[in-house]
């Protein structure tokens, strides 16, 4: 048994692995994760993932490690199959915003009535970096993100892989004059939708949540050179027979800000909840 004791480990269960049946009988693979938003007196809960990873989808399902007396059975596996994949999720409503949402509690519902309690480790909106905090950081940040590169994962104790980089442009800044900024990491296809956090750990408390940490934003594409002298970014793909696996990847990823995931969670509120 594993005991959940630090900040990295409880990450390790904010990831929800997506996979996916495409129009074309290809099979996919995705990251999503998920958020707690707090509006007055009530907690909501959602998963987000990219929008581009549940569009033209036949067929898909969220993958979850079950709980047992409020910790993780490792290992125990719990899909949830949810019906009408790619009608199921709210798309952010600026259709050029690469986010997707769903609320979670009717799919612990449909976990419990089988018997099955979900575990997971939410992530707080309220760690998700405004402009105001933005503007306190450094151009040059620690960056850690968790998903499933090129669909990796480990398959035994369903944990999902932890990546680092740095920022590669400056969060305070809109890259292309966009809510997006870039990273330098090794971003593959099944790493989309991953979450990505500004992370700076107190080596002198390890365990604690000391040094800086916040919610960034979500991994939605990757830049590759597509031929001499031209370099283009693409949505990171679900499956890996996209022709993206075949080209030159430069290791930079594209990130769209925490903003946007908080803009879509606010659409959903008012449209639903309100």
């Amino acid at each position: 048994m594993m005991e959940i004791n630090s900040l990295t480990k409880r990450l390790l269960f904010n990831t929800i692995r997506v996979d996916t049946v495409l129009e074309d009988g290809s099979e996919g693979s995705g990251t999503a994760f998920v958020v707690s938003h707090a509006v007055g007196n009530n907690t909501y809960l959602f998963v987000v993932t990219n929008r581009h990873l549940v569009e033209g989808v036949r067929s898909g399902g969220l993958v979850f490690t079950q709980k047992r007396h409020g910790q993780p059975v490792i290992g125990e596996r719990f899909q949830i199959n949810i019906h009408d994949f790619a009608h199921a999720w709210f798309l952010h409503p600026d259709p050029e915003v690469d986010l997707a949402i769903i609320a979670l509690r009717p799919l612990e519902q449909a976990a419990r009535e089988q018997g099955v309690e979900l575990y997971y480790h939410a992530i707080d909106t309220r760690l998700a970096a405004d402009a105001n905090t933005l503007r306190t950081l450094d151009a040059l940040e620690q960056v850690l993100f968790v998903g499933y590169p090129s669909g990796v994962w480990d398959q035994v104790n369903l944990m999902p892989i932890l990546r680092r980089g740095t920022t590669a442009t400056p969060i305070m800044l809109d890259f292309e004059g966009r809510k997006e900024f870039l990273i330098d990491a090794a971003v593959y296809p099944g790493s989309s939708g991953s979450p990505v956090f500004v992370y700076q750990p107190d080596v002198l408390r390890p365990s604690q949540t000391g040094g800086k940490f916040l919610f960034a934003g979500v991994v939605a594409a990757v830049f590759f050179r597509e031929e001499a002298n031209h370099i283009v970014p693409a949505p990171v793909p679900a499956n890996n027979n996209s022709t993206v696996m075949g080209s030159e990847m430069i290791d930079l990823g594209l990130i769209i800000k925490a903003e946007a995931v908080m803009d879509a969670i606010r659409a959903y509120v008012n449209a639903y909840l309100t």
